[in-house]
């Protein structure tokens, strides 16, 4: 079994940065695949970047350039790093992971098993 925290979540400005952070926790040890999917109101949830292992990372295309996904095994956190923040960044981010998915840092939400409460990220114009 497997416990993720979400932190970091705030207000800010457009143009601004963000470090998200979430904290994995149990006996089983640290999902192998991760990643942050983030929802709109009214919205469906979507993956802004994964990351397999500790090198082989995905990102949507939206955030891409201006997003960093990491990992830290010492302390089993994992992070993402916003910078120039966009209004339509906004949302609740989440934070998944999965023992078992093959191969790719995957950004589909049936790929993951754990998940987070989420965090919010308001960026105002």
């Amino acid at each position: 079994q497997v416990q993720l925290v979400e932190s970091g979540g705030g207000s800010v400005q457009a143009g601004g940065s963000l470090r998200l952070s979430c904290a994995a926790s149990g006996t089983t040890g640290t999902p192998y695949y991760m990643a942050w999917f983030r929802q709109a109101p009214e919205k469906e949830r979507e993956g802004v970047a994964a990351i397999a292992g500790r090198s082989r990372t995905s990102y949507s295309e939206s955030v891409k350039g201006r997003f960093t996904i990491s990992k830290d095994n010492s302390n089993n956190t994992l992070y993402l790093q916003m910078n120039s923040l966009k209004p339509e960044d906004s949302g609740m981010y989440y934070c998944a992971g999965d023992m078992y998915s093959r191969g790719i840092a995957d950004l589909r939400v049936q790929r993951y098993y754990y998940w987070g409460q989420g965090t919010q990220v308001t960026i105002s114009s």
